[in-house]
């Protein structure tokens, strides 16, 4: 397989993604864990297995000497693109975001990993906070109820395609785990209010309205949330995070 640069859609600093006769071609850099590719093809194949609308993967293969997935291609404008285009339709897009959202989660995988264990190693493993902060955390995670649903992980617009018949596709299962769905809701609100606080008041009003939900309990998810993603400098800031994990205080 030849990858041109002019099919190349997204660059980050361990993959570059090409779109290709073949379908979407993710290709990893030497230095990504080999267990990583792996992991995020077979959540592919258990999310698959549940009957939702996704990308089915197609291969995993190594190209030029590095680890590449390829999944099927899906053709349409992600939701951030819609909503950035049409501003006056925002609520009634971010109405149609939390109904996927909600349907995502009335799903199960019982084959993915817990939610519940992966954070627990995310703060365990955390160098940005001290031993205090971080016992805190995991108190407040253990004190959290247990559930099984299907949570994607990384649920944002940039990650849900809609097709040109208006069917909605969810991208990317590279984090998807089982576990507490207002888990996850606390990851999109973070996701969200790190472009935009008044998007994210929106969803988070949209979610709790239509899964009866208390927004106070989605909010005591946030700071576990956000201390899960301290060392991800390039996909959130620090600064920002550390304010809702003062929240633990």
């Amino acid at each position: 397989m030849k990858l041109e640069k002019h099919n190349l859609i997204v660059k980050r600093s361990y993959k570059e993604v090409y779109k290709t006769d073949e379908g979407i071609v993710k290709i990893f850099e030497t230095i990504h864990p080999k267990s990583a590719i792996f992991n995020e093809a077979l959540n592919t194949v258990r999310v698959e297995e549940t009957e939702l609308n996704i990308p089915k993967l197609k291969e995993v293969r190594q190209i030029d000497g590095k680890w590449a997935i390829i999944i099927e291609y899906k053709a349409g404008k992600t939701l951030e693109e819609l909503m950035e285009a049409e501003p006056e339709n925002l609520e009634k897009y971010m109405s149609d975001f939390v109904g996927l959202q909600l349907n995502v989660q009335k799903k199960r995988a019982p084959m993915l990993n817990r939610l519940r264990d992966k954070l627990a190693r995310q703060i365990a493993s955390l160098t940005a906070l001290d031993a205090t902060q971080r016992y805190e955390l995991q108190m407040r995670l253990e004190s959290m109820p247990r559930h099984a649903k299907l949570c994607h992980g990384d649920f944002n617009p940039s990650n849900v395609i809609v097709e040109r018949n208006g069917r909605m596709t969810v991208i990317d299962w590279a984090h998807a785990t089982q576990g507490n769905a207002s888990a996850d809701a606390a990851m999109t609100y973070l996701l969200l209010a790190l472009e935009n606080q008044e998007k994210a008041e929106l969803y988070l009003n949209l979610f709790c309205k239509k899964s009866d939900t208390a927004k106070q309990y989605v909010k005591k998810w946030l700071p576990i949330v956000a201390a899960s993603q301290l060392e991800k400098e390039n996909e959130f800031r620090k600064d920002f995070l550390m304010q809702w994990i003062d929240v633990a205080d």
